[in-house]
């Protein structure tokens, strides 16, 4: 909205708000005309009111006023001011509202929504990707060798693993493409990881910590190459560079080489052909 319009928004709400805190009545005589007057009543056979052109109470006979008619005139003007305050206030509130963007166009006719999220095209839908918290399980038979040998000669082990053996999310096209949109800068650090799966749980990497002073970690986890571009301000998109095979994946950020345990998982349909 222009500067100008919304200074007659906000201009029109104070004269609405004038006016109907005094508006004018039109009081309806018999024959057709009528007087503005502040307020009325009727007091048996006569009906006094304050005159507003003459700005003093005056009298005229009840039978010369045609009363349903001033009434049904005070009705028509309070549903017309209503109605231009509605107005007023509408125009006054685009001076503050944006409306959402659409985001770009990822698909014919496909766009991103304006808020931060994973997302891909799949079989014509916008899929958006939702993040699971991975947990850290003790490697019982690791732990049980380090009961057995004292020193630190075997690491400690923990597998970071994600419930169930599926995600929800299932994906049927092979080469996604996977659209990022993150005003943290989430698509330059992610990284395509693909899962193990047992019969509970998809471990999404291995962590190795060494015993003693000066222990390190190490993280063991597959990761896939993909192409990475940004093509939007704060929009990147991922695309594996290889086609995936049947299976469970998860995006996650990756920083300093330490995989965040919050990921987006998905699954893949491998389609095999029946001849």
């Amino acid at each position: 909205m222009s500067s100008k319009n919304c200074f007659f928004a906000s201009a029109l709400l104070l004269a609405l708000a004038a006016c109907a805190a005094g508006a004018a009545i039109k009081l309806y005589m018999k024959d057709g005309s009528f007087q503005l007057v502040s307020s009325y009543e009727v007091q048996g056979e006569r009906v006094r009111y304050y005159s507003v052109e003459r700005s003093e109470w005056e009298e005229v006979p009840t039978s010369l006023v045609d009363l349903d008619a001033t009434k049904r005139a005070e009705q028509d003007a309070k549903a017309a001011e209503k109605k231009d305050l509605e107005d007023a206030k509408k125009m006054d509130q685009e001076r503050f509202y944006k409306p959402p963007d659409s985001g770009i166009e990822v698909a014919p006719g496909i766009h991103l929504p304006g808020d931060d999220g994973i997302f891909t095209v799949d079989q014509k839908r916008l899929v958006r990707l939702a993040q699971s918290e991975a947990e850290a399980v003790t490697d019982k038979r690791r732990a049980a060798m380090m009961l057995a040998v004292p020193l630190p000669v075997v690491k400690a082990r923990s597998l970071i693993v994600l419930e169930g053996s599926k995600a929800v999310i299932r994906l049927n096209d092979p080469l996604p493409v996977f659209y990022v949109q993150s005003a943290a800068g989430l698509g330059a650090k992610l990284e395509l990881v693909s899962l193990k799966v047992t019969k509970q749980s998809r471990v999404v990497e291995e962590v190795d910590t060494g015993r003693g002073k000066n222990a390190t970690s190490t993280e063991d986890r597959t990761a896939l190459p993909v192409e990475r571009k940004q093509i939007a301000p704060n929009v990147y998109t991922l695309k594996p560079l290889q086609p995936l095979e049947g299976g469970e994946y998860a995006l996650g950020v990756v920083e300093d080489d330490k995989l965040s345990l919050d990921v987006w998982d998905f699954g893949f349909e491998k389609w095999q052909v029946v001849k």
